[in-house]
């Protein structure tokens, strides 16, 4: 099994590939949509979760998605058309630092997948690039909210603390108006999501050859998560808008 298909089977039930929950989503688009007919632009959307939400609750927004996975935008597809957004989304199949759209956006998001630009920073370049003027960007990074092991950096990054990660944000231009710190549930729900969903499969499965490789997987990610970096990790949400001398 491919990791696109572990990955959708572990994102099963929890939609938003981040440890973010549903109230907290909602809050933040809510803060970076405030007029409701804004044009959004996910950079790394995968299955479009965080717009088909947006579009969903704002009639009169237009959106668009730009991912790598052709398997995820066909779900964003088939997900927009029985939600009938099918209209109001566009998605692209592409490199995001490819994309070069034909007008600028109100809300840039990335979040949780800054890994596709080569980091923080290199991401928020990538959504300025895109900003109309005054627009909102929602960025998600982790952090280590506590010291981690060298094996907890290898694994996940090199991330920085809370702190520093956003004064490196307010450095690079940016003016934090709201944001999100994960929370020790949030953080906990998600990995027993993912992980649990893996597991489950492969035990409903039994009989399907990869269910061996999923149940393993599911078992050493688990312990990763268990044992090297959940007493350090944090994730948290940002939305940011131009610091006027940098604007």
């Amino acid at each position: 099994m491919n990791r696109e298909q572990i990955s959708r089977i572990a994102h099963a039930e929890h939609p938003i590939k981040s440890p973010i929950d549903d109230a907290s989503v909602s809050r933040l688009l809510a803060r970076g949509l405030p007029r409701g007919d804004e044009r959004v632009l996910d950079l790394g959307c995968g299955g479009a979760e965080w717009l088909l939400r947006a579009l969903a609750t704002r009639p009169r927004l237009h959106a668009e998605g730009v991912d790598v996975s052709a398997d995820a935008l066909a779900q964003a597809r088939q997900a927009a058309s029985a939600l009938g957004l099918r209209q109001r989304l566009a998605l692209h199949h592409r490199n995001a630092q490819d994309f070069v759209p034909s007008e600028p956006f109100d809300l840039v998001l990335s979040v949780g997948a800054t890994h596709a630009f080569g980091g923080l920073l290199p991401t928020l370049a990538a959504a300025r690039r895109h900003l109309a003027p005054g627009g909102y960007v929602l960025i998600g990074e982790g952090f280590w909210e506590r010291a981690p092991s060298q094996e907890a950096v290898e694994m996940l990054g090199d991330l920085t603390d809370l702190a520093t990660t956003v004064d490196r944000v307010v450095a690079d231009g940016w003016t934090p108006v709201d944001g999100h710190i994960s929370t020790r549930r949030e953080l906990d729900d998600y990995e027993w999501a993912c992980w649990g969903s893996l597991a489950a499969w492969a035990l409903d499965h039994p009989a399907d050859p990869d269910s061996t490789q999923v149940l393993q997987t599911a078992t050493i990610r688990r312990s990763e998560w268990l044992r090297v970096y959940r007493d350090a990790f944090g994730f948290v949400s940002l939305v940011l808008r131009r610091t006027p001398e940098h604007a």
